[in-house]
């Protein structure tokens, strides 16, 4: 991951410990001080696509809105599902993430008070009084890529630990594993990584590691016992899709173990409009942009007959490597692109 452009960090959160850590371990980067983090990430007049090329990282407090209930489709808990968002915006650069459209900056937002996110996972998974529940914390940013600094993982591993009925997703494109290496384990904590087609990689998933160093932390993890995830969305359409994610299917499956596999989806392209037509702003040459759209009830999406077609042509050939009860398919009027 480059470098920091600078590191903003909110005045009430200065001496916290974990942000003296994150500031020693960016020795030589400006540190900047802030009352509010929004002085820095809500401006006006901010250009996304040019700060992507370096952003800053901003260390802050939040107050509120620790636990979400997760939108309806999304994930494979069917209900007592939530997400919580510790980190706001991602250090790859995927050119069909809902994020560059829904905030003004590409500034990261690091939120160091866990303790209060810990406290509200506590009550939300008491409110479930037994029943399973399940909590996603690859929303709004990578699970795993900022590990080397927010050190998320190493915290939350525990809180889960003691609370065996609540699932944890960490929803990932990162091969920054070694947190989880280090630690034996844990059955409810599950790791779901996003794969796509080398060509869709290639010309729309920038910064990310490669496909290779992703199914071999794959393998690493389930060698060690870890449960994994495979994640197949947003689904892209592109002249050769058939043949391009038949090849990823096939090469994925047969190097990772199908019987140990937790669960196997796949998603559509879609995204609020005004997500939408604030990405083809920043990017109006990017040929994703240039193909068959359509918008209803405020959702951007590809048309009914080519989802329709990629839906049953991808199904069916992931359905010939894993048994079916095992799948399912990511409904959620906004891609989540993680």
């Amino acid at each position: 991951m480059s470098r920091f452009s600078a590191l903003y960090v909110e005045d009430q959160c200065r001496d916290f410990p974990r942000v003296q850590k994150i500031i020693k371990a960016c020795s030589g980067i400006p540190v900047i001080s802030c009352e509010r983090y929004g002085e820095v990430f809500n401006l006006k007049a901010q250009n996304f696509r040019l700060q992507k090329r370096q952003p800053g990282l901003i260390l802050a407090k939040k107050h509120q809105t620790f636990v979400l209930a997760a939108p309806p489709g999304y994930g494979f808990g069917n209900q007592n599902s939530y997400y919580f968002s510790h980190l706001l915006n991602c250090p790859y650069d995927c050119r069909y993430c809902f994020l560059q459209g829904m905030y003004r900056s590409a500034h990261y937002v690091l939120f160091v008070n866990y303790e209060d996110f810990e406290n509200e996972i506590e009550k939300t998974i008491q409110s479930c009084e037994g029943e399973a529940c399940y909590f996603y914390s690859g929303y709004d940013s990578d699970s795993l890529a900022f590990e080397q600094y927010s050190q998320f993982v190493s915290y939350f591993l525990p809180v889960f630990q003691r609370h065996p009925q609540a699932v944890l997703e960490l929803r990932t494109k990162s091969a920054q594993i070694r947190n989880l290496l280090k630690n034996d384990p844990i059955q409810n904590i599950v790791t779901a990584m996003s794969f796509s087609p080398e060509a869709v990689t290639q010309k729309l998933e920038h910064r990310i590691p490669s496909l290779s160093k992703r199914i071999e932390a794959a393998k690493k993890l389930q060698q060690k016992g870890w449960p994994i995830a495979l994640r197949f969305e947003p689904l892209i359409y592109h002249v050769n899709y058939k043949q391009d994610y038949q090849r990823l299917f096939q090469r994925v499956f047969s190097e990772l173990d199908v019987d140990q596999l937790h669960s196997v989806s796949m998603g559509l392209f879609r995204m609020p409009q005004t997500f939408f037509k604030n990405i083809v702003k920043l990017y109006p040459d990017e040929r994703l942009f240039a193909s068959h759209y359509t918008t209803e009830n405020g959702i951007t999406s590809y048309p009914e007959d080519i989802e329709a077609e990629m839906i049953s042509t991808c199904e069916n050939s992931i359905l010939e490597y894993i048994p079916k009860h095992i799948y399912y398919q990511c409904k959620l009027d906004c891609d989540d692109s993680k």
